[in-house]
């Protein structure tokens, strides 16, 4: 077995090939020690609510440990604080042996929570993506590799929860295809993130009428053209200015990433452009789309999250990692 990895390990440096792994995890609520002004009232810093440097450190442990697990290429990361609470997550990833020698993360607005990025690999720019010039939407971030001498996009999202309405994630979703149209949709590119939406949300958000308030249209599906896709990724055909929705080629059973009171439900997607299909250049590899569900993040039927009591005074429990599973794929580079 031994000679056999060699061989094959012989084999794909011989010929330059690379296997790419990239994930997107939503860590829910990383918040540093530096009180900003701008955090929910039981992440103050030092505060009645117990977000301390003893709570603060187990958080951080406990998300380097699922990190270092899946122990991806390059990370996208949702519902981080700062750069600061970016940097000590780096660092304590470095502390149990995995080190991301390069980050980025959308910061230019002073939104509460934002998107982050950590990679092995080198990226020629970091960019974000305004959505609007409020601070109620965040920005997306944009980062480009080159690997293997390939271009690889990589856009990382978080949009509007479903507590409001389809409209909310419609803006932010016209704002992702219109930076993708000037770049151009024939490029390698992967949109990743928590998007709130399902993979099917223009089937499902119909039968809920706060959600619906777009006849029917929705972000992810019309606006990003992932609609009435059916077949597995060596399968799929769609047209050249659409998105390829990875969960497709996923067993149906594993398609979820949060359960709510009891139910799964998808909320965090990976989308590829056509040109990662074509198994030229950079290539998503078929069935390697997976929600990282190690039994240990789970508890009691539901996802094993970070524990806040819910008392009038809400306090940190010292345990739990996060309510989102994280999704990976891995891709071929030629």
């Amino acid at each position: 077995m031994r000679h056999l990895f060699l061989a094959l390990l012989f084999c794909a440096t011989l010929f330059g090939e690379k296997i790419l792994k990239i994930a997107t995890y939503n860590v829910e609520n990383l918040f540093d020690l530096q009180k900003s002004g701008h955090e929910y009232s039981e992440y103050i810093p030092n505060g009645s609510s117990l977000w301390n440097q003893k709570n603060y450190k187990i958080k951080l442990k406990n998300i380097a440990q699922v990190i270092k697990e899946i122990d991806a290429d390059i990370i996208a990361l949702q519902e981080v604080e700062s750069l600061q609470a970016l940097l000590d997550l780096r660092f304590t990833l470095k502390q149990h042996g995995l080190y991301y020698q390069y980050y980025s993360i959308a910061d230019k607005k002073d939104t509460t929570i934002k998107v982050a990025l950590l990679s092995k690999i080198p990226f020629v720019y970091s960019k974000e993506v305004s959505v609007t010039q409020t601070l109620e939407y965040r920005n997306i971030l944009e980062n480009k590799f080159v690997v293997n001498g390939k271009e690889l996009y990589v856009f990382v999202n978080h949009w509007k929860s479903k507590s409001g309405a389809e409209s909310r994630r419609i803006i932010s979703a016209k704002a992702l295809k219109k930076r993708v149209s000037e770049i151009g949709f024939e490029k390698n590119i992967i949109l990743l993130g928590d998007f709130n939406s399902d993979y099917e949300e223009y089937i499902k958000f119909k039968r809920k009428r706060k959600h619906n308030d777009t006849d029917g249209i929705t972000g992810i599906n019309h606006i990003l053209g992932t609609i009435n896709q059916r077949d597995r990724a060596s399968k799929a055909e769609y047209a050249k200015d659409s998105f390829y929705n990875l969960w497709y080629d996923a067993d149906k059973e594993s398609r979820y990433t949060y359960i709510y009171r009891g139910k799964k439900e998808v909320l965090d997607n990976i989308l590829i452009s056509q040109p990662l299909l074509d198994q030229k250049g950079i290539s998503y590899i078929h069935g390697t789309i997976s929600n990282f569900d190690k039994e240990y993040l789970f508890k009691k039927k539901s996802i094993n999250r970070w524990e806040v009591s819910r008392a009038k005074v809400p306090k940190h429990k010292g345990k739990g990692y996060s309510d989102h599973l994280s999704v990976t794929a891995k891709f071929r580079v030629n």
